[in-house]
């Protein structure tokens, strides 16, 4: 028993001698399936990508993406620093309005109108605020901006962790883009929190292949464009 038990040992030392890279190899390709979307979308967007307001072209429509609301309706930190970064588009006259694309899924939860309050908050006519209530991932406000909202160029704002792939969404969709990068709620300096990175790397696949199969959004509606 124990000699055929040593047998077995053997054998499988030296399956896993010789065909140890097989697993490697498989290894290797799986990272590169996940990691190569975002390597392109990084590179291809880089000239695309503003970090201060002055140097970023003017546009007439700047898209604020939603980023979560508390449960009394005020916006998050995360989400204010996205807004308020459209709000110095607009006051720059980088932009004349302001498109705020959110989830507003259920009726106690509404990211547009919480986005429009705190930019009106902050200075910008009511008038100047466009607001999407169907914004329920970066693929539909972009689909959207251009099948309901009629835009064909546009400012994005977001995170900068968000920016390659809000760009090259938007702009595969017909909304040739820009993007202003926001830093970290909280953190100056701070860009790429790990935990959102993780999370964007597998958000790219997706986008991949929605891109590919272009699929019709949730909800569209009657086109509202913006004059």
């Amino acid at each position: 028993m124990y000699a055929r038990a040593q047998r077995v040992g053997e054998r499988h030392r030296q399956w896993i001698s010789r065909y140890w890279w097989v697993g490697l190899v498989v290894f290797v390709l799986c990272i590169g399936l996940v990691l190569l979307p975002v390597l392109y979308i990084v590179q291809h967007t880089r000239s695309a990508r503003y970090d201060v307001v002055v140097s970023v072209p003017q546009h007439k429509v700047a898209i604020v993406f939603g980023a979560g609301v508390w449960p009394d309706g005020e916006p998050t930190p995360y989400l204010k620093r996205r807004i308020e970064t459209g709000v110095q588009l607009y006051k720059a006259h980088k932009v004349q309005v302001l498109l705020m694309s959110g989830d507003n899924s259920t009726a106690h939860y509404n990211e547009p109108v919480a986005m429009g309050k705190y930019a009106e908050r902050l200075g910008v006519p009511h008038d100047r605020i466009v607001l999407d209530y169907a914004g329920y991932s970066t693929y539909a406000t972009c689909y959207r901006a251009q099948a309901i909202f009629g835009l064909h160029d546009a400012i994005l704002v977001t995170h900068k962790y968000h920016l390659p792939r809000a760009i090259t969404t938007c702009n595969r969709l017909g909304v040739h883009s820009v993007g202003l990068g926001v830093l970290q709620a909280g953190t100056p300096g701070k860009d790429f929190p790990i935990n959102y990175l993780v999370r964007e790397v597998l958000s790219v696949d997706k986008a991949a292949l929605e891109l590919l199969l272009r699929p019709e959004p949730p909800v569209l509606g009657v086109p509202e464009p913006i004059n």
